[in-house]
């Protein structure tokens, strides 16, 4: 995933991203938790939000934006029909973020939820800060 965000960016002359293992687990905790949920959206069973997300696995930077999507599809299929969308692409593509996290959970059904987490390291976090985006290939895959 890492890979192919970085050669959309690059064409879009837009500095790499780098991942981050802070981030990762922020995206892997939401992943799991929309599974829990049932539901594709930006906020936790328990309220949280992609910046309280952030801040609690300790990340310091500043969130700049989350995608999320509930798919049967591959990371390539999900990152498609997140560029297919401008509020998704815009996640991916903005010029602040130099910092990537992702994570997925696959149901015994098959069913995959996914997150991206892009982040500002050096950054203080801002809050009300980041965009949050989501695109779905389901019926129920955009909220």
């Amino acid at each position: 995933m890492l890979d192919s965000v970085n050669a959309l960016r690059q064409a879009r002359g837009v500095s790499p991203l780098t991942l981050n293992a802070k981030l990762n687990a922020a995206a892997a905790t939401h992943s799991r938790d929309m599974s829990v949920q049932n539901r594709p959206w930006h906020f936790g069973s328990d309220g949280s939000s992609p910046i309280d997300r952030v801040r609690r696995v300790g990340y310091s930077g500043r969130l700049v934006g989350e995608n999320i999507s509930e798919t049967y599809e591959t990371e390539l299929e999900t990152l498609a029909a997140w560029m297919e969308d401008a509020p998704t692409r815009d996640v991916i593509l903005d010029p602040a973020a130099r910092e990537m996290g992702f994570a997925w959970y696959q149901e015994n059904n098959g069913k995959i939820w996914w997150t991206l987490v892009t982040g500002a390291p050096g950054l203080a976090p801002t809050p009300g800060s980041g965009p949050i985006a989501s695109a779905g290939s389901t019926s129920a895959g955009a909220s």
